[in-house]
């Protein structure tokens, strides 16, 4: 009978697997319930229904979903558990296969159904493994029931094929659906992440190039004007050694909010390195971001760290206004690095626009 997993399944965790597990189970209940009908048409048919084969028909169909689960739950891993349950599913298939007389649409429906979740699950290898387990189970039973071969089957054999072939199909669809947007979300996060600065939980250079190349492009074709800053930690190095890293993190963490505070949410902040952040403000002229920048240094001087009464802080500030002539984002930085590095050796704890 019936089951499906997980797409490209590589269970990283115990958790994972027993998701795995819980989706399996429940695409199993409905295939394996589904299956009676067509197997009950036939049997009924024939005049070969009876309580011998009512049995295994109901146990396979009801209780072997419950007992598989159960099985990979307890198992010491649940998803090697879960792949040796699907491949006992085929050989279950073959069969039942065999005891339909290997009826023509009940076998290739439920061959098409088997074939197609393990491949969603695990892919062409189990795919293969479950096919020679099917072709065992087959023989096997046909082999007892002395080869029995009746290919046709009634309509109504038919339309009992049906609701298997269509709700599971549709199940399996939905299924796949689900997990297919759940690694493109994933696959959204870790880029999120990758352009994220951990520490300080702020853009990273990257996430800022990206932007600012956008930016600087739009400026290039007459359509915005944009500045940039970038400040540095004056004498952080020597905050480290005094007070120790941790401080030197919490002064850099408060710096980030601050940032964030002076600005809108069409401009930037970011870490551009070690102790230097990176401004990118959007529509602001060299006007504008000389006072926004004059009002970090200002935060920054009045900053109070806590647990340390007596450091002072205080940041170095370079601005440039994106211009025509700046063929590149990395002149535009140079420009506003060289004005930083102006106000480093002018004294430090100031701004310079350049």
């Amino acid at each position: 009978m019936s089951d499906i997993a997980k797409v490209g399944l590589s269970p990283a965790t115990e958790q994972h697997k027993l998701d795995f597990v819980a989706r399996v189970y429940y695409m199993r209940i409905m295939g394996t319930a589904l299956c009676v009908l067509p197997i009950w048409s036939v049997l009924q048919e024939r005049g070969a229904i009876s309580l011998w084969l009512w049995m295994p028909i109901l146990l396979n169909g009801l209780l072997w979903p419950h007992v598989a689960v159960a099985l990979s739950r307890r198992a010491q891993d649940p998803a090697k558990q879960e792949f040796r349950n699907l491949t006992l599913d085929s050989f279950l298939g073959g069969i039942w296969i065999a005891v339909m007389a290997v009826g023509l649409v009940p076998a290739v429906v439920f061959m098409t159904i088997l074939a197609m979740d393990k491949i969603a699950a695990g892919g062409w290898r189990l795919f293969a493994r479950a096919q020679l387990a099917l072709g065992a189970g087959f023989i096997l039973a046909w082999y007892w029931l002395d080869f029995p071969f009746v290919p046709e089957v009634s309509p109504r054999t038919m339309l009992a094929c049906a609701p298997l072939l269509f709700f599971y199909s549709i199940g399996l669809s939905y299924l796949m659906y689900r997990l297919g947007q759940r690694v493109v979300q994933q696959n959204r996060e870790l880029k999120h992440l990758s352009l994220m600065d951990p520490g300080l939980g702020v853009p990273n250079r990257r996430f800022f190039e990206i932007g600012a190349e956008q930016v600087l492009e739009r400026v290039r074709q007459g359509r915005q004007t944009a500045s940039l800053l970038l400040a540095d930690v004056d004498r952080f190095k020597e905050i480290n050694d005094s007070h120790g890293h941790g401080i030197g993190d919490v002064v850099l963490k408060q710096l980030a909010a601050i940032l964030r505070d002076e600005i809108r949410d069409t401009d930037l902040s970011a870490r551009y390195g070690g102790d230097e952040f990176a401004v990118l403000l959007v529509g602001a002229d060299f006007d504008r971001a000389m006072g926004i920048a004059r009002r970090i240094r200002e935060r920054v001087e009045e900053m109070a760290v806590e647990g340390v009464a007596d450091l002072i802080c205080s940041v170095s500030i370079g601005v440039s206004q994106a211009k025509h002539t700046h063929e590149s984002l990395q002149a535009w930085v140079a420009d506003a690095d060289s004005a930083m590095y102006r106000a480093k050796f002018g004294g430090r704890n100031r701004v310079i626009g350049n």
